[in-house]
């Protein structure tokens, strides 16, 4: 069962996904794919480890390994998914989707909309967990690489056909779009799990 409530670490090897609004295929609609690639870019900037991923049309599963951070990781994700956000309102506003984005305004609580947020992509939370063993990391890798071919209707046959996917990587040996950091290397890496008070 996926977990949503706050990760109380500042370090360690998490599944993370994210979904958007009402799991409206909003990567497909905008070709947004490489606004995940943009936060993966942030997270490895910042010294973390993007380990896998698979993005989905309208949902990201990933695994994604921090090394220790005074910005809690639960800001990270949450920063990640409003400049994906902005990128996917920008692209839809330069398409003239105005009924889609319409939609997204609707999806704004009313807390939210007191603050300003104008659009709603994702759903509030994000599930999460922990990687705590081999076996827990390849069930996790076998499933985010399955995603595309046990979706309905499938995306690929193969996980390897698939392409914004890690699954080349791991399957098949090289590289297809977004290069990552095998996550069996990470037990190289010190994570220093220090619970956030």
């Amino acid at each position: 069962m996926a977990v949503s409530k706050k990760i109380p670490y500042s370090s360690g090897i998490f599944s993370i996904t994210f979904t958007c609004a009402r799991w409206l295929p909003l990567f497909e609609i905008t070709n947004g794919y490489s606004f995940v690639y943009k936060f993966f870019d942030v997270v490895k900037a910042a010294g973390h480890y993007v380990n896998a991923y698979v993005i989905m049309p309208d949902h990201v599963h990933a695994i994604l390994s921090f090394t220790y951070t005074e910005k809690s990781i639960n800001r990270i994700l949450g920063d990640g998914k409003r400049f994906i956000t902005y990128d996917i309102i920008d692209e839809l506003t330069m398409a003239n989707n105005v009924e889609l984005l319409e939609k997204l305004s609707s999806f704004v609580n009313q807390t939210d909309r007191k603050n300003g947020k104008l659009h709603e992509a994702f759903e509030p939370s994000f599930d999460w967990k922990e990687c705590y063993s081999d076996d827990f990391i390849e069930q996790k890798l076998n499933y985010i690489h399955m995603n595309p071919c046990i979706c309905n209707p499938p995306l690929a046959k193969n996980p390897i056909d698939y392409l914004h996917s890690s699954a080349n990587f791991y399957l098949g040996g090289s590289q297809i779009i977004y290069p990552v950091e095998h996550v069996m290397n990470m037990k190289d890496i010190n994570f220093d799990k220090r619970e956030i008070k």
